[in-house]
């Protein structure tokens, strides 16, 4: 079955990616913008943003990886705050960057019995919905106007970073009435401590309605939502470390694909964004899982924040100056 559910998620994704190459008159009507995705000289050699794309990309794949983080939340704000795109097509390339991780590692966790459906489902609902309108409102907004909430949310997700803490098992004294409902709960077998741990959730109103905001901000600015799936089920809702970060993972696969179709389907994603993007953050992954045995995880981790800061205030200044504020 999970074979078979592998198979199929890799054939989405190459689905997907032939989509991407082979629309490119689809992709240039665009009726977001009728700004060109990228400044193009007198000359034509626009060849080289692509391939500096690539190798941007290549070392924001290894940083994702050493640093824990998502792809796309590194992408949005430091493609769109130091390259000449327009922000709607990084931010459609963004969710795809997302996606493709999360398709690659959805099928895996569920064999590991880790990603939880009964936990990603109602929850997928309630952020994919969003996430349509959220892209919708960010494609009808102004772009300054997006680009000062995009820095605004990457410097909340800087504070987040600092100040969030994590439980490997939260204390849960007794699920509440509608994940008893639901019946939202798990066992699974931890290799690392040699434990079975039978876990359950609590608090799912607040965490459910949480979600609309997590996934409307998803759809919106492109970022993926690892960054507060992984907190919301974790600390608010109580449910173990593991099963948040490989359920949110594959909530990610359903949540940005609803997203990405939105921006496909009004012409924000490019083959010459789209595809030195991911075999950037691709190639920089397999990379980043080699000198993970090597790292140090604290350096690592300060390091990402100081990233993001400097992208969070490089898109609130970009915006204001769009403004003529600055």
């Amino acid at each position: 079955m999970f074979e078979e559910m592998k198979g199929r998620a890799w054939g989405g994704l190459m689905s997907l990616m032939l989509t991407i190459m082979l629309c490119p008159a689809m992709v240039w009507a665009s009726e977001a913008t009728a700004e060109s995705p990228v400044p193009i000289s007198a000359s034509g050699d626009w060849w080289h943003w692509p391939l500096i794309l690539l190798v941007v990309t290549f070392f924001m794949g290894i940083v994702a990886v050493l640093g824990g983080v998502g792809g796309g939340v590194l992408f949005v704000p430091i493609i769109s705050g130091f390259f000449p795109f327009h922000l709607d097509f990084v931010r459609g390339t963004g969710l795809l960057v997302a996606l493709c991780g999360a398709l690659a590692a959805g099928p895996g966790l569920l064999k590991a019995n880790l990603a939880s459906l009964r936990l990603a489902l109602p929850v997928a609902l309630i952020a994919s919905t969003m996430a349509i309108v959220g892209a919708m409102v960010g494609l009808a907004l102004p772009t300054h106007i997006v680009q000062l909430s995009l820095g605004g949310t990457i410097l909340g997700i800087v504070a987040i970073m600092l100040t969030a803490k994590k439980s490997a098992v939260p204390d849960v004294p007794h699920a509440d009435a509608l994940s008893s409902a639901l019946r939202i709960c798990g066992i699974y077998h931890d290799q690392a401590t040699n434990q079975t741990i039978n876990w359950k959730i609590h608090r799912t109103i607040p965490g459910l309605l949480t979600f609309i905001i997590i996934g409307f901000m998803a759809g919106m600015f492109g970022l993926g939502a690892g960054w507060a799936n992984v907190p919301v089920l974790n600390l608010m809702m109580g449910a173990p470390l593991k099963i948040s970060v490989a359920t949110s993972k594959f909530l990610l696969s359903i949540t940005d694909t609803s997203a990405a179709w939105i921006y496909l389907n009004k012409g924000c994603v490019i083959p010459m964004m789209v595809v030195p993007s991911l075999i950037g953050i691709m190639l920089g992954s397999f990379v980043g899982v080699r000198l993970l045995k090597i790292a140090k995880p604290t350096f690592i981790r300060w390091m990402v924040i100081a990233i993001l800061l400097f992208a969070g205030v490089k898109a609130v200044t970009k915006g204001l100056s769009s403004m003529g504020i600055m």
